[in-house]
């Protein structure tokens, strides 16, 4: 891809029109006034606190013992040692799938679990499923969301990703998205549940999600899932947004990985490392928490290629419909394979937040869209980017590991704070050609151990994720 236009997300990236419109902040205040949050079925809002007012974002994760025992299980059990979760107890039905990646039709059996109800704190335009799972060879999981809109009507069940952590084409599906799914009033573009109008039409005001764990008919193996939940969204349509005033400074230390080293390697998944932003952010942050690939997964790597755990990463995170490394919840499922890890999407609403974060020592990885002269020092322009913020200079300026850099020790970067702020949380912007085009609106991926600090569960709680 031209280096002008450069893109981890090239089919589902920030030129298409999902986003194109969508409600002011009025707007949304006024409808967030008219519509106050109801306590969510089986208990779920119990200890949650109110949102604040500047926040455009609800999340709910399901990851206790007492969430899992919530909702409807078909023959699905909750673990309650150690980590809890829920696996297949006892097959709750079997069927065929036909693999569209492998031209591979197997019988599966499966159980199922379905969520209660989630009243969302805010109407929502965007919803974007995210998981963390062990899933063992022969296994993989589907997630599923429907939503309620504002006017009592019901979306159908939208497969929001068929995944597995494995491979192997005789015993593993292709982890994939799922296209062409709409009702008239929502669309899923790879990962993400949009409105097709989010002026016009009603918003996402509840959602349930259904997961359904496979394996091979007759084994004793089983997925096991930790975390499931989503992040719903109504981000104000803006060109700008507000600037936020320096806070605190600190950089932590992350390993530093360019993906064009990495060019031309592997251009089955997703042409080689020109376009491998996303998973090579991911394998920097995951290397921050300590984890890393065995020598054992990293076998099938060409000796005599550097970094090989940046090509571990893309092939992990390889999404066979989109045909990309891309896939935001693909990349935080990922991140949760490795021992303690967890990883979520979600959005952030201001550079504020991220400071937190890094105080508590955790490092975020945020997706961009921008020209060239928007983002001074960059060097290039990108309809689709993901880098990972590692710090703030006493000035406020963003310290990013960018991994478009020519090297390693080039990947670190200091970006001006207000370009910064701007090009990754506004929602609309002016590409190459002058057409209006949508940008992320502070989306980003949090990864981060089951064991946390006081500090590090109050800097997550502040944004939502518990």
């Amino acid at each position: 891809m031209d280096r002008a236009d450069r893109a981890d997300r090239p089919a589902r990236g920030h030129d298409l029109s999902r986003r194109s419109v969508l409600a002011t902040a009025a707007a949304l205040a006024a409808v967030a006034a008219a519509t106050s949050p109801a306590p969510a079925a089986g208990g779920q809002a119990r200890g949650r606190r109110a949102p604040r007012a500047d926040r455009f974002v609800d999340n709910r994760f399901w990851t206790s013992y007492e969430d899992w025992r919530t909702g409807t299980a078909e023959g699905t059990a909750v673990v309650a040692a150690g980590r809890p979760g829920l696996r297949i107890a006892r097959p709750a039905g079997r069927t065929d799938y036909a693999d569209p990646h492998t031209g591979r039709t197997a019988a599966w059996e499966y159980a199922r679990w379905t969520s209660p109800t989630h009243r969302s704190t805010v109407p929502a335009t965007e919803l974007i499923a995210s998981w963390n799972a062990h899933t063992p060879a022969g296994t993989w999981l589907q997630v599923e969301l429907t939503g309620t809109y504002a006017d009592g009507t019901k979306s159908p069940w939208f497969v929001m990703g068929r995944w597995t952590a494995g491979d192997d084409k005789e015993a593993d599906i292709r982890r994939t998205s799922v296209d062409d799914q709409t009702d008239g009033k929502s669309t899923v573009w790879t990962d993400t549940l949009a409105l097709n109008d989010a002026a016009a039409g009603p918003r996402v005001v509840a959602y349930r999600l259904r997961l359904t764990l496979y394996r091979t008919p007759g084994a004793t193996t089983t997925p096991t899932v930790w975390r499931l939940g989503a992040m719903a969204s109504a981000v104000p349509d803006r060109f700008t947004v507000p600037a936020s005033e320096p806070g605190p400074a600190k950089e932590l230390t992350v390993p530093r990985y360019s993906q064009e080293i990495h060019v031309g390697q592997y251009p089955e998944y997703d042409n080689g490392g020109e376009a491998w932003c996303s998973p090579t952010s991911s394998q920097m942050i995951i290397e921050y928490w300590g984890r890393k690939p065995k020598p054992e997964d990293l076998a099938w790597v060409d000796p005599s290629y550097a970094d090989p755990q940046v090509c571990h990463a893309a092939r992990q995170t390889f999404d066979y419909q989109y045909k990309g490394c891309g896939n935001w919840p693909f990349n935080a499922a990922y991140a949760a394979t490795y021992t303690d890890l967890q990883g979520v999407v979600t959005r952030l609403a201001t550079l504020t937040e991220l400071e937190q974060l890094i105080a508590a020592g955790i490092p975020a990885i945020t997706s961009q869209s921008f020209l060239k002269e928007e983002l001074t020092g960059a060097g290039y322009g990108t309809a689709g980017h993901l880098m990972t913020v590692i710090g703030f200079t006493a000035d406020g300026d963003v310290i990013a590991n960018d991994p478009a850099s020519p090297t390693n020790e080039a990947v670190r970067r200091v970006y001006k704070r207000r370009e910064f702020e701007n090009i990754w949380l506004r929602t609309k912007r002016y590409n190459s050609t002058g057409k209006v085009v949508s940008g992320s609106g502070g989306v980003c991926y949090l990864y981060f151990p089951v064991k946390l600090t006081a500090a590090q569960r109050q800097a997550l709680a502040a944004v939502g994720i518990r």
